[in-house]
This record gives structure tokens, sequence and C-alpha cells, in this order.
């Protein structure tokens, strides 16, 4: 039975029953010395991110034609891996593809990430984390960018979101990164052993649950603009009250 249709992709009736994230959780402006910085966190996963810009740059890392982005992301605990090195390369890549880097050529924007807590899901907490961060950073994007992570259990069946014990001894990870716009794919980073058949449905039930995190972009950024909009508002009354009194 056919309820759905994102994309232009038919999704089944067993798939939408299983669109659920965990329990998505952001504090907007947790570090006082950045252009935005938020602790996002989804379920247990937590990561704090933070960017600058855009700032001057090296001369060795100068760009003409665009700003040059970064990404620096530190691992709760030790030196960087190279499996933290990949995850960072996968970051600064979907970050450039979403910025409108070359409305500010010959400048740095910078994103950094810290790893606090890893209960699954840690490269879609990252990425999500980075978007949120230059969302309120307020540098010029073409679209904002959802990442969810999936994987194919022993038993062959997709889990959406899991913690680090339904991750254990899975046969396939899979960690899609999808555009506000057109729900393209940006970015997929996959690893093991799986069918195409259960790569479209990874593909498919991640798409479907991305909508639940720009729903939640929406309210945390909807939230962020009304309470600024009422402390200038306060401020202008309070302006000419004291005009008055004057």
């Amino acid at each position: 039975m056919v309820i759905a249709n994102i994309n232009m992709q038919v999704v089944n009736e067993d798939v939408m029953k299983n669109i659920k994230l965990r329990t998505l959780s952001c504090e907007l402006n947790p570090l006082t010395r950045t252009d935005g910085s938020v602790l996002f966190s989804q379920g247990a996963t937590c990561v704090l991110a933070s960017m600058l810009g855009p700032v001057e740059v090296k001369l060795q890392n100068l760009k003409i034609d665009k700003a040059n982005v970064e990404c620096i992301y530190r691992p709760k605990a030790g030196l960087p891996t190279i499996r933290d090195k990949i995850r960072e390369v996968i970051i600064k890549d979907t970050c450039e593809t979403a910025l409108l880097a070359t409305l500010h050529p010959r400048t740095l924007i910078s994103v950094q990430l810290q790893e606090l807590d890893d209960r699954g899901g840690l490269d879609a907490c990252a990425i999500n984390a980075a978007c949120m961060a230059l969302l309120i950073g307020g540098v010029p994007m073409k679209f904002t960018v959802a990442a969810v992570h999936c994987v194919i259990d022993k038993n062959g069946e997709i889990i959406l979101d899991p913690d680090q014990f339904q991750a254990v001894d899975n046969r396939a990870s899979f960690t899609f990164v999808f555009d506000s716009l057109e729900r393209d794919l940006v970015t997929v980073h996959s690893f093991g052993c799986f069918k195409m058949s259960q790569f479209k449905d990874a593909h498919l039930m991640c798409l479907a649950a991305s909508n639940i995190l720009f729903d939640f972009y929406r309210k945390i950024m909807s939230n962020f603009h009304n309470k600024i909009n009422t402390s200038e508002e306060d401020n202008y009354r309070t302006e000419n009250i004291d005009t008055m009194e004057t």
C-alpha cells in the first residue's frame, strides 16, 4: 500500500512506520567569542560546534574567487584518529557545498567541532551541529543541510538513527545528507556490505526523516529571531521613554 510520495519516489507503509528520530536538542550561542555556536544533541550524542567568519585568511590559504572554508574536528579525548580526519573532510566538503563562498572572496570561514559524547550517529550529529552554527553565525548559504544516520542490522532490517547498542554488529552503515531546497543528496558516507535495494530503502527512509530535522531547524531559528526582535523592541521603548522624560 502506497501512502506517501517523497521527492518523486515511492515510500511504502512499512518504511513510513519507522520514521522516528531520537530526541533533538539545541542550545544557541553557549560560547561568547564566536560568530555563532550551538550545543547540539541527538539522543545522548552531543557535539559543540562554532564558526568564525568571514575573517582574514593566511596568504597560503587565500582563494581569489571565493572564501576558504576550513573544518577542525576534535575528538572527546586524545589526538584525532584517521577516522576523525575523514569525518573532518566530510563535514568540510558538506559545509563548503552549502555556503555561498563566492560572496566573500579572499576570506576564511572556519567551522570548529568538539565531540562531547558519542552514543551513535556521531557523523550526522556533527554535520547538523555545523549547519546550525553557520545559521546562527549569519553567513550566506545556498541551503541548509540535514544529516540522517541509519544501519542495516544482522537480520537485514534498517534501523533509523540507532544508538550505540542498536548499531552493534551491523552489516552496513549509512549517513545521508540532504539539502533543504530540492531534498537532493549532498553527501553520502557508507561502509559495509549491502544490496542496492537496501541502499535505496535506506535512502528513502532517511529522506523522509530529514523533514523532522528541517522542521526542527525552523522552530529553533524562529524562536531565536523572535527573541532578538523582542529585545530590540524593548530597547526602543526604553529609549523613547527616556527621551520623553527628558
